[in-house]
């Protein structure tokens, strides 16, 4: 079958997509989007593949189970894969008639005689962490995440501190058993725990799935053990020394003889319809059952029947997780915020009437973007669906339009709505800076990086990197401090602090404090691409602030250039020019640039080099390796661009020198293969001076 146009960019922006919502749940603990938005993804590429199987590639999403295990925590290889499980979403007994419909055709197709109903179980789904446990000679050795599916994290030591999991299992236990199940929290526990939490002034967990995930990927057990974790049995992986049941029911109770906790809601149900019924009286139970579940799963009860069937891909084809539509309820909005992000971007965000849904108060919910606001038309005093799906960011999924408050207006009294279409401000809320757009208007970003409290901490430590001011000391904590102080709020502050003032702060005294004074001083000297780049500029990096600091030798003759002048420069484009352009622009940026002046900031500037490079290496190119007796490989950087030449990362025919130190690499090689001429630190220095070597 030929591939239409376009449905490979599809395939490639839905593998791109769930692999970005892949990293937020397995990896980040943080969903951004509901369960049913990222399962419509997941099963449209899918059947994209299916249609077209020469577009199957080994990285697809569809080929593996989840995210990659995190690299705090040794890897686990699981000897049989941690498989997920292919979900429905369709509601009613759809989604149990399809499942049993496609086991049937599974089975006619091996010859297998399907006249009788088939025989599953149903469990169910619950909304925490999936664990192995491998248990030798009946004796709790490991723990791991499920990962990648293939690939764990070693997670022992946190699940030892589960009370629910026997350090020791009971009766007469295989050699090798791997268990597998989930850990969670129940609801009760939770609100407990957070109780305690918020008396002890501790930041309280955001909810039952969150907190497993969280409390078991810390590195200090001690945080797990504080926690109310319990866990289900639901499952094996290796097994060695020992002949399963023949059924999945039996297994169950077998774990259950163990010692293993398995949770008693489940049923051994025949056909479609005793699975739809299962998964009907389970959500009307729902509400009642102590932890959170998301769904239930039916798995065909015959583990010889469970081998026949085997696997498609990463999921087994005996078994499905059938899902509870995401939870919704109707509310008002009460006012459209808007938010400022660490990056300057405008986020609106409708303020609801409190209303429960999904196991949680709501009071808030994203609108994401301006487009999106326009695109759903909502309005302050709309009554609005609601939806939250397990930790996700509550949002708004339609408005009720009959429900819409509107008011008389005009001679014939037509009614209108009483509130118009929301827009986001021209100026920034925080800072009163003025607002750009960007990527065709979907993102709306404050101008105000310098100046704008709700940037501060990301300006601020960006202004003391080591490749900017260079500010020795002047970390994080450090910087949260000052801010919440109400000591510093912009870069200039810190031209203002005194020992006295930084001595006070936690963990500083007086040493410390006379140190990053010395380092604050010491920056006061820099060079004119440092303070450029320092100035954080969007899109304006390292290399970039060195350009234009060469093109125009002086800050004066970069904050007066139009788009037009900027592009003329090599390597800058029309949104890195009107990224410089829209900064300048901002007249509380150009008054916090003097304040920096007036605090002491200095450079040599080259008047006139607008158009034109200088120094005597103007044209040449440099490639660093090894390491030099005397300069550090930032400095001689620094030395050379100086000079007007420019440093290159890889040796090619257009190098016109490579400086070499000890432990040279491949680099050096390289250079004497294409004839190119070797300089040490001396002869590096008698060129800087403009000696011929």
């Amino acid at each position: 079958m030929s591939i239409r146009a376009g449905t490979l960019d599809r395939v490639r922006w839905l593998r791109r997509e769930i692999e970005t919502h892949n990293r937020a749940y397995y990896e980040l603990d943080a969903p951004t989007i509901p369960d049913s938005a990222f399962d419509a993804l997941f099963r449209e590429l899918r059947e994209l593949e299916a249609a077209y199987p020469e577009l199957v590639t080994p990285d697809s999403p569809t080929q593996r189970v989840g995210g990659k295990p995190l690299a705090q925590f040794a890897p686990v290889t699981h000897a049989v894969p941690m498989l997920s499980i292919q979900t429905e979403t369709d509601t009613g007994a759809s989604g149990a008639e399809h499942f049993d419909s496609r086991v049937r055709r599974e089975l006619e197709w091996a010859d297998l005689n399907v006249s009788a109903e088939v025989e599953y179980v149903a469990e169910l789904k619950f909304d925490g962490l999936a664990v192995s446990l491998r248990f030798e000679h009946g004796i709790f050795t490991r723990g791991a995440t499920r990962g990648d599916g293939v690939t764990g994290e070693d997670i022992t030591q946190n699940l030892k501190t589960i009370r629910d999991i026997p350090l020791r299992l009971s009766g007469e236990v295989p050699p090798l058993l791997e268990v597998r199940g989930e850990v969670f929290i129940c609801r009760d526990d939770l609100a407990r725990y957070n109780e305690k939490a918020r008396a002890r002034g501790e930041k309280p967990l955001v909810n039952p799935r969150n907190g497993a995930a969280g409390s078991l990927r810390q590195l200090d057990p001690k945080v797990a053990a504080s926690r109310p974790l319990k866990f289900f049995a639901y499952g094996i992986g290796a097994v060695d020394g020992w002949n399963p049941p023949a059924t999945h029911k039996e297994l169950l109770d077998a774990l259950a003889a163990f010692g293993l906790p398995v949770c008693t809601h489940h049923a051994v149900a025949r056909g479609w319809r005793e699975l739809a019924d299962f998964h009907d009286r389970m959500g009307e139970e729902r509400s009642r059952i102590p932890f959170d579940i998301d769904g239930v799963v039916y798995k065909v009860n015959s583990l010889a029947l469970q081998n026949q069937l085997g696997l498609r891909s990463r999921e087994p084809r005996w078994a499905v997780a059938h899902k509870y539509p995401a939870e919704e309820a109707r509310t008002v909005v009460l006012a459209i915020d808007v938010q400022v992000g660490r990056t300057g971007a405008l986020t609106p965000v409708a303020k609801l009437q409190p209303v429960f849904v999904g196991g949680v108060t709501v009071s808030n919910a994203t609108l994401h973007n301006e487009e999106e606001v326009r695109r759903k038309d909502v309005r302050v005093g709309d009554t609005v669906i609601v939806r939250r799906a397990g930790d996700v960011i509550p949002e708004i999924v339609t408005t009720v339009p009959d429900a819409r408050p509107m008011k008389e207006e005009g001679d014939l009294f037509a009614r209108v709505p009483l509130h118009p279409p929301f827009e986001l401000p021209d100026v920034c809320p925080q800072c009163g800076s003025h607002v750009v757009r960007e990527e065709g208007g979907a993102i709306v970003r404050c101008s105000g990086g310098l100046v704008c409290p709700a940037q501060a901490r990301g300006a601020l430590l960006h202004f003391a990197s080591r490749r900017a001011m260079d500010i020795e000391g002047l970390g994080d904590k450090l910087v949260d401090q000052l801010i919440a102080g109400g000591h510093v709020k912009t870069p200039a502050d810190l031209y203002a602090l005194t020992v006295l003032m930084l001595a006070s702060l936690d963990r500083m005294g007086e040493k410390s404090a006379e140190n990053l004074m010395g380092a604050i001083g010491k920056s006061r000297q820099t060079s004119l691409a440092r303070f450029i780049f320092a100035l954080g500029i969007r899109n304006v990096g390292e290399s970039t602030a060195k350009d234009l600091a060469r093109h125009f030798g002086n800050l004066a003759a970069l904050q007066d250039a139009d788009a037009a002048a900027l592009e003329n420069i090599p390597d800058v484009g029309p949104i890195i020019a009107e990224s410089i352009v829209d900064f300048f622009a901002e007249t509380h940026n150009r008054e916090e640039i003097e304040r920096l002046i007036d605090a002491g900031i200095h450079w040599e500037e080259h008047e006139g080099a607008i158009g034109a490079s200088v120094g005597p290496l103007v044209g040449k190119l440099f490639v660093l390796t090894g390491t030099l007796p005397g300069l550090k490989r930032e400095e001689a950087r620094e030395l050379i661009e100086a000079a007007g030449a420019k440093v290159s990362g890889s040796v090619s025919k257009k190098t016109s020198y490579v400086v070499a130190g000890e432990e040279a690499g491949s680099k050096l090689g390289r250079a004497r293969e294409l004839g190119i001429a070797i300089l040490d630190e001396a002869g590096l220095r008698q060129l800087l001076r403009g000696e011929s070597s």
